[in-house]
């Protein structure tokens, strides 16, 4: 097995977090991870993107051309790398952001509001951690398991409350994708 997964927005959104964590998560189960991240040219608020390729077997190559998987968090990302997901791979949208999608035939849309999720959790910034929970629930790229740890390791430095509410989070991000399971 090997899937590539591009999670694309602007800065602040997590985007850079979400991809290194789930990465992460990957090497603590044992598999092969490539983590590559690109930014913008602005401070804050410009375009963020980061590759993530986990595999069983060695990865030669860290950046395909197409991806397996597509997560975009605004408009701007949908727009410009909409296209470039695999048929027979997601395309994961934040609804609140992103009001149409025309993704390529053969590619399963996934279009959930987790901005307001994120706020019915109790932190807009726990909307990468949805968005984490819903590929987790529809593709079981890494176990539930394996990403609470890594989140306890990211959060242990945080009070108890910040690592409750991003595991809260995470569950409500994985009924949804189990939705979708393929």
């Amino acid at each position: 097995m090997k899937l590539s997964f591009v999670f694309s927005g602007s800065g602040g959104q997590g985007i850079m977090s979400a991809g290194i964590t789930l990465a992460q998560a990957a090497i603590d189960m044992g598999k092969h991870a490539t983590y590559l991240p690109e930014y913008g040219p602005e401070q804050r608020g410009g375009s963020a993107k980061c590759t993530v390729v986990i595999s069983d077997e060695p990865i030669i190559s860290p950046l395909p051309k197409f991806c397996d998987n597509l997560i975009v968090m605004n408009e701007q990302a949908y727009a410009k790398f909409g296209e470039d997901v695999k048929p027979g791979g997601i395309l994961l949208a934040n609804a609140c952001r992103i009001t149409e999608t025309n993704a390529p035939e053969g590619v399963t849309v996934i279009s959930a509001p987790v901005d307001d999720l994120a706020l019915e959790v109790g932190n807009a910034k726990t909307a990468n951690i949805i968005l984490i929970g819903i590929l987790i629930g529809a593709t079981e790229v890494v176990s539930e398991e394996a990403f609470k740890e890594s989140l306890e390791v990211k959060f242990k430095a945080k009070k108890p409350e910040i690592l409750a509410m991003n595991l809260n989070a995470l569950q409500k991000g994985i009924a949804i994708g189990k939705q979708y399971k393929k």
